[in-house]
């Protein structure tokens, strides 16, 4: 049987009641608490149910010429000032006086969230590093002092402006109701951000809330298996970054505030889009737009510039590209120099062999002068012989000891064998050998000085080669010099000779690296 009209009434009037008095700002107990540690399935309890609220903004709608009720949604980074949202200070836009009106969602020791968090998975990183220097003692320190990845991060979200959704008006005080409800499923739906300090203010010209949270990724292969990181978080969530608006925390912010929009239109809100992300936060947040509009102004100023900056850039590229050219233009003059210096260095020792070739030659050629005159002697002195000979020879032929007188009248042949026929034909005996004996050694030296004769044609033939090639070496050597005054005249002597002469150095270094490397060898 269902319950009579009255009884609904009155059921009505006492949730109706009970929920004023929590709006109108009679104390009230924190309402929310993580209880648990999987930061996955947080266990937070909202102050009024559902329902109740229901009832409330039910009865209590505010109906603008017959609409629902349209406001800004406001989301940013916060700086995440823990000790601001506790109000362990107070800025001077704070009112004390209202701040017992604050909820606090919750608030743990954030040194203690990082050894829940990441303690086991430093022990399991430590215990595989072999090198004590790559240990960590301290991740929370680490991460403090990195400059790519912050101990935490906060989000401030927001419903309205201080002039339409003041913190003391009825509209503020909807507005806390949506806050508090966005709260509900926030951890449940981030569940890579772990929330440990959330507070919603207001005791500020508006309702905003601060989360501030560690984002986390699990499963990774460097670094620590469970590490701190944004950019995974998010993308695990399934953001990923695209353009240079488009970042993962600015595809993520606009996901929470399609969340908080939806709660907002179970309370009779419609988000009013204005194209912006940071509408009246607070003073601070009015200060940072008003640098920004001078940002703004400065970079009008930079557009103005940015014709004559690219004129610039365009000469600045001409005159790089023109560099680069000569750059190129002195390393191949460089090389050629120093190919240059290396074949006149070693055209220097062919010509310092070459001179000593000539000197040889020289002297070689006066050896065979000498030789030759010697030769010319003996041959003198061999026609010197055959003219005696043939003196010889006629005088055997006209001289009367050479020859057999006619025998006498009564001399017989016996006799005049033996005193007259037989010592001319021992004297023609002895002569004959002598002249034998001397025909023979004239022979011998005909014949070696035929030989020598020979053999000095030949050498002669052989250094006329020399002399030869050393002419032809010598016009090489021209060329080079004449090519060496070419790369003089279009580079200039003073370049030229010191490209040269770090060529040398190099050189030389470079033999002094052999020297040492010879001697250390010989040591070893």
């Amino acid at each position: 049987m269902p319950p009579r009209r009255g009884a609904q009434n009155l059921s009505r009037m006492a949730c109706h009641s009970l929920e004023v008095a929590f709006l109108i700002g009679l104390p009230v107990k924190s309402a929310f608490a993580l209880l648990s540690e999987k930061v996955t399935k947080p266990k937070w309890k909202p102050l009024l149910s559902r329902r109740m609220r229901h009832l409330y903004v039910t009865e209590n709608r505010i109906d603008e010429g017959g609409y629902l009720l349209e406001r800004t949604i406001s989301g940013m980074m916060g700086k995440g000032s823990v000790s601001h949202n506790t109000r362990a200070f107070s800025a001077k836009n704070v009112d004390r006086e209202r701040s017992k009106y604050n909820v606090e969602f919750c608030h743990m020791d954030i040194k203690g969230v990082y050894r829940e968090l990441f303690g086991e998975a430093l022990e399991r990183y430590n215990a595989k590093q072999k090198r004590s220097d790559r240990k960590i003692a301290n991740y929370y320190e680490k991460i403090r002092q990195s400059k790519q990845e912050k101990l935490f991060y906060e989000v401030i979200l927001q419903i309205g402006n201080k002039d339409d959704t003041n913190a003391e008006s009825r509209e503020g005080q909807i507005a806390k109701t949506v806050l508090m409800e966005f709260m509900e499923d926030f951890q449940a739906r981030n569940p890579n951000l772990y929330v440990f300090s959330a507070h919603l203010h207001m005791d500020e010209e508006t309702p905003h809330v601060h989360i501030d949270f560690v984002p986390f990724i699990c499963n990774t292969k460097r670094g620590l298996d469970t590490r701190v990181s944004l950019k995974g978080a998010l993308a695990e969530l399934g953001f990923q970054g695209g353009t240079r608006g488009a970042t993962e925390w600015n595809q993520w912010m606009e996901a929470e505030k399609r969340e908080l929009s939806k709660v907002a239109e179970r309370h009779g809100i419609k988000w009013k889009k204005l194209g912006t992300h940071n509408k009246h936060l607070s003073v601070l947040d009015f200060e940072k737009q008003e640098r920004a509009k001078e940002v703004a102004k400065l970079e009008e100023e930079i557009a103005d510039s940015k014709e004559e900056l690219s004129h610039i850039i365009y000469h600045q590229a001409l005159a790089e590209r023109k560099t680069e050219r000569i750059k190129k233009e002195n390393e191949e003059i460089r090389q050629e120099t120093a190919e240059i210096s290396a074949e006149n260095d070693l055209l220097r020792e062919q010509t310092g062999e070459l001179i000593e070739d000539k000197e040889k030659l020289l002297s070689d050629n006066q050896r065979l002068e000498q030789k030759q005159k010697e030769l010319q002697r003996e041959i003198e002195k061999v026609a010197d012989s055959k003219m005696v000979i043939e003196r010889n020879i006629r005088a055997y032929e006209e001289e009367n000891k050479w020859q057999l007188p006619e025998p006498g009248a009564l001399m017989s042949a016996k006799a005049y064998r033996e005193k007259n026929a037989a010592p001319l034909v021992d004297k023609l005996r002895d002569v004959i050998k002598s002249l034998t004996v001397k025909c023979v050694n004239l022979m011998e030296q005909v014949k070696q000085l035929r030989v020598k004769v020979e053999n000095q044609a030949e050498d002669i033939d052989f250094y006329k080669g020399k002399v030869k090639q050393q002419y032809l070496k010598l016009e090489q050597l021209q060329e080079k010099a004449d090519d060496l005054e070419r790369v003089r005249r279009y580079a200039g002597t003073d370049r030229v000779d010191a490209m040269i002469e770090d060529a040398r150095k190099l050189e030389q270094a470079a033999q002094g690296r052999k020297t040492h490397n010879r001697v250390y060898g010989m040591g070893r």
